[in-house]
């Protein structure tokens, strides 16, 4: 019988192994490209946006888990779950959304204190939990996006930790042709100097930007190597030309961080996988009537699922009298709230906000 001896089987093209063989016992690791529960963002195909479609609001109002947050002047943009077109190359990847950005009308130029960017934070526990060895050299972590701009220019973004002391990563986009989708990845290794500590609190954060301005850049931010973060230098000095663009547009899609020491294959989750994902920061629903004494409501809620911590609740009012308001609402835990009202009636929707 033949026999073939090898220690590992990998592809031509491929920086890592395949599959790697251990030359003591024998048993072999497999590197799995379409492993579930790999990519660490969530809602990254931008399938969810609970808040609604379109806004011209920062923060969290549009897209769940990628907040816009912007100053300015003059800016005032539009944020959207937008269409994939098909034919595009992300389409026939199975991508069908996507968070676009689109820039508002300029007249001041761009200032020094102007920013627009989006990304995700990451619970520092989901990060500390998530294989990647951080405080080694030899620990990978890939970051993978598609984006399309219709101006043509080079962008930045950054990964930081959030838990002292604090370290960032710059990163660019390379020059970006108008209206192309481009698909950017980025291997990132350890730093000893790195510290996310194993809680639900921000540990980790991504930050993809169409601008900041130069009261957050400069030289100091080393392109892809870790540093120690500096609110004024988080990347290099930025071009203005899409800043300075009326009604110019930024598009991302496909977000995927996986511990690998490549870009592997998007993971598709499900509607309700990514719901139930984007649930734990933020949720919606019914007031539920347990228990009517004497012309008082009391009740509870239990959150499904977890949420990340005791979220702040507001509510919206389905009737037209204030008598269907609640009188005091606690919320007790992540997993669960009560609530009392002077009457026998209410019809109250609540929305729980955990975001970091």
């Amino acid at each position: 019988m033949s026999e073939i001896k090898v220690n590992s089987i990998k592809g031509v093209a491929a920086s890592s192994a395949a599959i790697t063989i251990s030359n003591t016992d024998g048993t072999c690791t497999a590197n799995l490209t379409n492993r579930t529960n790999k990519n660490l963002v969530i809602n990254g195909a931008m399938q969810v946006a609970q808040r609604g479609t379109s806004s011209t609001t920062g923060g969290y109002t549009v897209m769940d888990r990628f907040p816009v947050n912007f100053t300015g002047t003059d800016e005032s943009p539009t944020i959207e779950q937008a269409d994939v077109a098909s034919g595009t190359t992300p389409y026939t990847l199975g991508f069908r959304k996507s968070l676009k950005i689109t820039n508002g009308n300029q007249t001041s130029g761009a200032g020094a204190d102007d920013y627009i960017y989006t990304g995700q934070k990451f619970e520092a526990q989901n990060i500390a939990n998530s294989g990647w060895n951080y405080v080694s050299s030899s620990s990978n972590i890939t970051l993978s996006f598609w984006v399309k701009s219709s101006v043509a220019q080079n962008f930045y973004g950054y990964i930081r930790t959030h838990d002292n002391p604090k370290y960032n990563y710059p990163f660019e986009t390379g020059s970006l042709s108008a209206d192309t989708w481009t698909k950017i990845t980025k291997t990132i290794s350890g730093n000893s100097n790195l510290v996310i500590d194993n809680d639900a609190n921000t540990g980790f954060e991504l930050v993809i930007s169409p601008f900041f301005g130069t009261n957050d850049t400069g030289s100091g931010a080393t392109l892809n190597q870790w540093g120690a973060w500096d609110s004024t230098e988080r990347v290099p000095d930025y071009t203005t030309t899409w800043y300075t663009t009326n009604n110019a547009t930024f598009e991302i899609t496909g977000v995927q961080l996986e511990v690998s020491d490549h870009a592997t294959d998007f993971e598709h989750r499900s509607i309700a996988q990514e719901l139930t994902l984007c649930e734990r920061y933020y949720q919606t629903g019914f007031f539920k009537k347990y228990e009517n004494n004497s012309n008082v409501t009391v009740g509870s809620q239990n959150f499904m699922p977890e949420m990340r911590a005791a979220p702040t609740i507001t509510g919206e009012q389905f009737e037209s009298t204030s008598d269907h308001i609640w009188s005091s609402i606690e919320v007790t835990t992540s997993r669960a709230c009560s609530f009392y009202k002077n009457s026998n009636e209410i019809c109250q929707r609540w929305k729980c906000d955990a975001e970091l």
